[in-house]
Order: C-alpha cells, then sequence, then structure tokens
C-alpha cells in the first residue's frame, strides 16, 4: 500500500497512457482499409466466375438466411468495438488528467 501511495501519480499517468494506446490501437484496428489490392480483386473476379459456372443451387437460400445472422453479428462487434474505444479513451484522458491536477497535501498523510 505504501508502494502505492508513493508512486501514485506516476501509476495514473502509465496507466492513462496505456487506456489511451488501448483505444487509438482498437480505433485504427477497427478501422476499414479504403481500398482492395489487386489479389483481393482477383480472388473476387474468380470466385464471382465460378458462382457464375454453378448456377443458383438450393444451398443458396440457406446462404442467404444465414448471411443475415452474420451481418448482424458483425454491426454487433463493430459497435462493441466502437464502445471499447469511446471507453478506453475517455479513461486514458481521466486518469492523465487526474494526474496532472494539483491536490492540497492534507495532514494525515504527512
Amino acid at each position: 500500500m505504501e508502494f502505492i501511495l508513493k508512486y501514485k501519480i506516476f501509476l495514473l499517468r502509465i496507466i492513462g497512457v496505456l487506456m489511451l494506446v488501448i483505444g487509438f490501437a482498437a480505433e485504427f484496428w477497427v478501422t476499414p482499409k479504403e481500398g482492395f489490392t489487386q489479389s483481393e480483386i482477383a480472388a473476387a473476379n474468380v470466385a464471382r466466375m465460378e458462382a457464375s459456372i454453378k448456377g443458383v443451387t438450393s444451398g443458396t437460400k440457406k446462404a442467404k438466411s444465414t448471411n443475415k445472422y452474420l451481418e448482424e453479428l458483425k454491426n454487433k462487434q463493430e459497435i462493441q468495438m466502437r464502445y471499447l474505444t469511446i471507453i478506453s479513451m475517455s479513461l486514458g484522458v481521466g486518469f492523465l488528467g487526474y494526474s496532472f491536477m494539483k491536490k492540497k497535501v492534507s495532514k494525515l498523510y504527512s
């Protein structure tokens, strides 16, 4: 307990910086890419050609129904990552701000 009281400001700053780094990492990790690479375009073209050769089968109806659930899952995961980013960045700013505030030294600790 003595260690925590002695290095309280240092620990608050470390936690604040760590939370900000986590927030920025989550934000840039979740952010989608702007464009596609040539290999991704080629893979999409090959998949499109294979699908046109196979034609419409009975399996596509099942894929469409599960696709709805996958889209909902992706949307929920995106919302959760956005909340994680907001919470971690606000905690980081809070810890850093609190560590830089001037406090009155009470007579209990001296």
